[in-house]
């Protein structure tokens, strides 16, 4: 059974009653008549042929509330676009394939390169900011919810807890981030969570002083989390990361856009659990590694902008600080897991904090040596401006794919 204690700065929506799931669809169903609603699933090919994303999709079959569903397709070939075709035919609901790989996607994406206009890398930020954009342009979503497509426990439940908050007509919530506990198979999970963003933020406030953005940051649950839902028109001005600072990113334009009463977290899920990424301990461009070193400096831009300085002592500072914090939550899991019956094995708790350690030096090393680097994606707006028929040649493109190779 949930608490019902507020942390924070923003709004935390429990799940205290486990209210039945038909209630809520019923409710939500209603709610579809002011605000229709769409799901994004950000994939890649790979996912299509995994464990969890047939499921995914028998669950969302039954969804009763959707007008829309986009997905973003990544490293797919011409024979993986046609089989994706099929593979999502069994939907329900209208639904269209963002082919990000195909010869169209991949014109007008060069075309916003010329531009600078482009995501600079390949990932889940470019694919997430693409359908964005096709959700601008379609005009059939007034709510919108995005979840990851590797999740094996999930249910379809969690996909109504987490748009309710932006759907239901009498809130008013601008955004709204799911939270649940990082728990599967007799194991606690949620490494990088747990051990470097809530240690690294109480870090931060001890050597920053008084932040109400780290104060902001702190209040979510389960800050990582790939789960979140918005209004339509927290699209146009938003910019996120294309590297593995997005979820940093995303809470970070919630908090420069919107005042914290217009945002919520809600608890999405009793476990949750999906393919987890490899340490990583001797290279600092795959895995965990890098996920930190871009986390880390996704939070440094931040406070960058809001006038604070940093230097090589300052990262020193930091990174001391933080390696305290850290192995004191590594006791504090360590019990919590051992009262729970689960398992948690200190030993490699350890070796991630120590490697999460020598990270926020590398990237506090990078942020400097680095003063112009842009890994944020232009918002929207900004691409329309410069480029006014873009979310219409956008649509265009994902349909021409679809008739094309639609069997």
């Amino acid at each position: 059974m949930a608490d019902f204690y507020q942390n924070g700065v923003v709004t935390t929506l429990h799940n205290l009653a486990k209210r039945p799931l038909e209630e809520l669809e019923k409710e939500l169903v209603s709610f579809s008549e002011k605000r229709p609603m769409a799901l994004i699933l950000p994939s890649l090919f790979s996912e299509l042929e995994g464990p969890a994303l047939g499921k995914i999709i028998e669950h969302i079959c039954d969804v009763p509330y959707l007008s829309q569903i986009v997905i973003g397709l990544d490293r797919a070939d011409e024979a993986q676009y046609k089989h994706a075709l099929k593979f999502f035919d069994a939907l329900p609901q209208h639904h269209r394939i963002l082919w990000n790989d195909g010869p169209r996607l991949k014109a007008l994406d060069a075309e916003l390169a010329e531009m600078e206009l482009a995501p600079r890398e390949l990932g889940k930020g470019r694919n997430v900011w693409y359908c964005m954009g096709y959700i601008l342009a379609s005009g059939k979503a007034e709510s919108v919810a995005l979840h990851d497509c590797d999740i094996l426990t999930y249910d379809r439940e969690l996909l109504a807890r987490l748009i309710y908050p932006v759907a239901h007509p009498n809130f008013n919530y601008e955004f709204c981030k799911g939270f649940y506990a990082r728990v599967a198979d007799g194991k606690m999970n949620g490494r990088v969570s747990r051990l470097l963003v809530t240690p690294l933020l109480r870090a931060l406030k001890s050597i920053v002083g008084h932040s109400p953005y780290l104060e902001f940051m702190d209040s979510f649950r389960y800050p990582l989390a790939g789960e979140f839902s918005f209004r339509r028109d927290v699209l146009n001005d938003i910019r996120i990361p294309s590297d593995w600072g997005l979820e940093i990113g995303v809470l970070s334009e919630m908090y420069r856009n919107y005042s914290s009463n217009r945002l919520c977290q809600v608890d999405i899920a009793e476990t949750y659990d999906h393919k987890h990424q490899d340490l990583s301990l001797h290279d600092q461009q795959a895995g965990l590694s890098k996920m930190s070193i871009d986390i880390t400096k996704a939070l440094l831009r931040k406070l960058a902008t809001q006038g604070q300085t940093f230097n090589s002592e300052t990262f020193r500072s930091l990174k001391a600080t933080y390696f305290r914090i850290a192995l004191d939550f590594v006791e504090t899991y360590h019990n919590d897991a051992l009262m729970n019956g689960l398992k948690l094995d200190i030993h490699n708790e350890e070796k991630a904090v120590e490697m999460f350690a020598s990270n926020i030096m590398t990237a506090g090393q990078s942020f400097l040596e680095n003063p112009m680097e842009r890994p944020f994606i232009p918002s929207w707006n900004r691409v329309v401006s410069a480029m006014p028929d873009v979310l219409e040649r956008l649509k265009e493109a994902v349909e021409l794919d679809y008739q094309e190779f639609k069997e």
